[in-house]
C-alpha cells in the first residue's frame, strides 16, 4: 500500500467529511494513524474534542445499521474490512434529506456533524467499524436521536446488498420514512446570568428565533462559589451537550467594588468563576462566549483614537481589574470568544429610561461631558455573540459596541430630550470631578471608552449607531 497526504473532501451534506488517511504497508500488513489531531486540524478537520472510541464488529457481509442521528460528532473508520457507508442530513435546514454514499477502507474516514443520519453495511466477513464521538453515551440522549428507514424510496440508497437480504435489526427495519421524520434542532446554547441585560436580550433572541437553549441564573451556577456546582458542570461533562456557553453573569457594581466587601465579590465572580467556568469548558471541548468591558483600559488613548483587541491592558478601577482577570482565565479555553463593550443599554432601569423620565418631568439634569464611547444596544450584543458561534470565526477577542461617532453621556442626554421633544439645552454639561465632588467611594472611570471594531465587522456583523440605540430603548417607554 502507498501511503499519501492526510487529505479532506467537502461532501453534499454540509459538515460532513471525507477523510483520505495515508496509510503504510509492507510484507507483515499495513499501519495508519486513524486519528492524529494536528494533521487532521491542519488539513481542515474540526478541532473534535472526542471522548468515546467504539468498535463494532460484524461477523458477515451485509451487516446493515443505521440511519441513526445522534446529538454528538462523529469521526467514523474501519479496523479490519470494508463498509458501505450512507449519511442523511436531518438538521434543520435546505440540506434536510440530502445523502451521501461513500466506500470506507482502511485509508478512509469519515467526519459525521451532530444531526446527520449514520448507516454502515459491511462488504467483507469480519468487518469492524469503529468510531470516535465528542460525548459520552447517555441513556437519556436516546430521546435526542433521529432516525430514518434505511429503505425509504426518497432516499435512493443503492444498497450492496439488497436490504431483503442483509443482516439488520427489527429495530432498524421500523424506522420512519423522510417525510415522517421531525427536523433535528440546531445544540443548544446554555446563557448564564439570564436576568441581567445581556442575559434576557439572549434569551428573547433565542425565542424569537425558536433556537433551543438553557438559561441559568444564579441560582442555578453561582459564579462566585465553584465549590458549589455540581461534579458533573466541573467536570465539563453536562457542557458538552451544548453548542456554546455565553457567559452574561458578572458582578457589575463599578462603585461597589472600591469596597472591601465588593473588591471580594468582584474578584469571586469576575475572575475566580470565570476561570473555573474556562477550564469546565476547556474539559468539555465546548465554545465559551465571553462578556468583557472597556473598563479593562485605563481611557488615556488620545480622543479620536481606539483601543483595537490587542493592546495591552491598564484597569483603573478594581471592576475592570477583575475583569481583565477573567479575560485572561477566558484565553485557556481553546474556543472561546471575549467580546469587550461598553455603556451597555438594555430594557428596564438605564440610562436613557432615566433621562427620558427625567424630561417628562421637568427635571433638568446634570451629566458628565468628559467621558467619550458609544452606547450598545444589549440586543446587539446578543446577536453579535450568536453571529460570532453561527459564523465559525476564529476564537479570540472582538470588540462590540454601537458603531458611529463618539459621543459622551451629556451628548446622549441631550439626543433623548430631543427626541421627546424636550429643550435639550436643559442638559447641563459638567466634568467628571464636579459630579463626583462630595461623593466617596467612585471608582475611576476611563475618558475615552471608544473599541475599535473592525476585526469584529470582518466577520460579517454590524450593530447600530448610538442614536439608533436611543431611539429603539424610547419607541418602548411610555409616559
Amino acid at each position: 500500500m502507498n501511503a499519501q497526504d492526510l487529505t479532506v473532501h467537502t461532501t453534499a451534506i454540509d459538515g460532513l467529511l471525507l477523510v483520505e488517511l495515508p496509510v503504510h504497508g509492507d510484507n507483515r500488513g499495513w499501519f495508519k494513524e486513524n486519528w492524529q489531531r494536528a494533521k487532521a486540524v491542519a488539513a481542515g478537520l474540526p478541532d473534535a474534542s472526542f471522548v468515546q472510541h467504539n468498535i463494532s464488529f460484524n461477523g458477515s457481509r451485509g451487516t446493515t445499521r443505521g440511519i441513526h442521528a445522534e446529538p454528538w460528532d462523529k469521526y467514523v473508520s474501519v479496523a479490519t474490512g470494508r463498509i458501505f457507508g450512507a449519511w442523511v442530513d436531518l438538521r434543520q435546514g435546505p440540506g434536510f434529506g440530502t445523502v451521501v454514499t461513500h466506500e470506507v477502507t482502511s485509508g478512509t474516514a469519515v467526519f459525521v456533524p451532530r444531526g446527520v443520519g449514520n448507516a454502515f453495511q459491511t462488504l467483507e466477513e469480519a468487518t469492524a467499524y469503529t468510531y470516535l464521538v465528542t460525548d459520552h453515551w447517555r441513556a437519556d440522549a436516546t430521546a435526542e436521536y433521529s432516525f430514518v428507514n434505511l429503505g425509504d424510496p426518497r432516499l435512493g440508497i443503492e444498497w450492496p446488498v439488497p436490504l431483503a437480504q442483509a443482516e439488520l435489526s427489527d429495530k432498524d427495519r421500523a424506522h420512519p420514512a423522510l417525510d415522517d421524520v421531525a427536523p433535528l434542532a440546531p445544540a443548544p446554547v446554555l446563557v448564564l446570568g439570564a436576568r441581567g441585560q445581556v442575559g434576557a436580550a439572549l434569551t428573547e433572541l433565542l425565542t424569537a428565533s425558536e433556537l433551543p437553549f438553557t438559561s441559568w441564573t444564579r441560582s442555578e451556577l453561582d459564579l462566585a462559589d465553584p465549590a458549589s456546582w455540581p461534579a458533573e458542570i466541573s467536570s465539563g461533562d453536562a457542557l458538552r451537550r451544548y453548542r456554546a456557553v455565553v457567559n452574561a453573569a458578572a458582578f457589575t457594581a463599578v462603585d461597589a467594588a472600591e469596597s472591601t466587601e465588593g473588591r471580594a465579590a468582584a474578584w469571586a465572580v469576575n475572575a475566580t468563576g470565570v476561570g473555573a467556568l474556562a477550564a469546565a469548558c476547556a474539559r468539555a471541548g465546548t465554545t465559551l462566549v465571553h462578556f468583557s468591558t472597556d473598563y479593562v483600559f485605563d481611557g488615556a488613548l488620545p480622543l479620536g483614537s481606539a483601543y483595537a483587541p490587542e493592546d495591552p491592558v491598564a484597569p483603573l478601577s478594581v471592576y475592570g481589574q477583575s475583569k481583565a482577570a477573567g479575560e485572561t482565565a477566558v484565553r485557556a479555553c481553546p474556543r472561546h470568544y471575549v467580546i469587550r463593550t461598553s455603556w451597555v443599554i438594555g430594557q428596564g432601569k438605564n440610562f436613557v429610561a432615566t433621562m427620558a423620565d427625567l424630561a417628562r418631568r421637568g427635571v433638568d439634569p446634570a451629566v458628565v461631558a468628559d467621558q467619550h464611547g458609544r452606547l450598545t444596544a444589549a440586543a446587539d450584543l446578543a446577536e453579535g455573540a450568536l453571529h460570532l458561534v453561527d459564523s465559525g470565526a476564529a476564537p479570540g477577542t472582538y470588540h462590540l459596541t454601537g458603531s458611529g461617532e463618539p459621543c459622551t453621556w451629556a451628548e446622549i442626554a441631550r439626543w433623548v430630550f430631543e427626541e421627546l421633544g424636550a429643550d435639550p439645552e436643559r442638559v447641563r454639561p459638567v466634568g467628571t470631578a464636579e459630579y463626583t465632588a462630595g461623593k466617596v467611594g467612585i471608582a475611576p472611570r476611563p475618558t475615552n471608552s471608544c473599541l475599535d471594531t473592525t476585526s469584529l465587522e470582518a466577520t460579517g456583523f454590524s450593530p447600530r449607531d448610538s442614536r439608533a440605540v436611543v431611539r429603539s430603548v424610547l419607541s418602548t417607554t411610555h409616559d
